[in-house]
């Protein structure tokens, strides 16, 4: 059967499902790796997305916005110029009652009966105005970085917005020295 879509887990409801010590067959989180870039260098400015509502986020929407954000700032920046961080991870675990949909289906389902569900997916719960994705770079690829957070947030069931965290007034001598040359 093929994946229902996001809006049937974008909201919360009732409390997190993440004890995984008793759940069998968990699904393994797609999301390779939690960093990218230049892990050892100190960066002077952060750029961070947040989340605008609180909401769920299947561990595929974040891979997809890790991907397309890493991928836009390696291109353009190099990889030597940033460090990419998710910030948040899938812990919740969402369950689904297979209900099958065609013809004679009724003789092989019970319906509501012992609908607890079997473990499908994996989401991170997050809360509004909490920091979801960072990326820490120099003043002069700031523009790049906020154009990936823009690109990585359209794959996110939930509308954002993008903040510094540190370094405004460093991008802002940057942007007035660049004005005068």
């Amino acid at each position: 059967m093929a994946r229902r879509p996001a809006r049937c887990y974008t909201k919360i409801a009732g409390p997190p499902y993440t004890r995984k010590k008793f759940v069998r067959s968990i699904p393994a989180s797609k999301i390779t790796s939690f960093e990218a870039g230049n892990k050892n260098t100190k960066f002077p400015v952060t750029v961070s997305l947040f989340s605008k509502e609180a909401c769920q986020i299947r561990h595929c929407a974040l891979d997809a916005t890790r991907m397309m954000t890493n991928r836009h700032m390696q291109r353009n920046a190099g990889a030597e110029n940033y460090h990419f961080i998710i910030r948040i991870y899938p812990h919740h675990i969402l369950r689904e009652n297979k209900m099958m949909a065609f013809a004679g289906a009724d003789r092989l389902q019970d319906g509501m009966r012992r609908a607890f569900g079997k473990p499908m997916d994996l989401a991170a719960r997050i809360r509004a105005n909490q920091p979801l994705v960072t990326i820490h770079t120099q003043p002069q690829f700031i523009d790049m970085a906020k154009r990936a957070l823009k690109i990585g947030g359209d794959k996110l069931p939930t509308p954002y917005y993008i903040r510094f965290e540190a370094g405004e007034k460093i991008y802002q001598k940057f942007k007035a020295k660049a004005a005068k040359a």
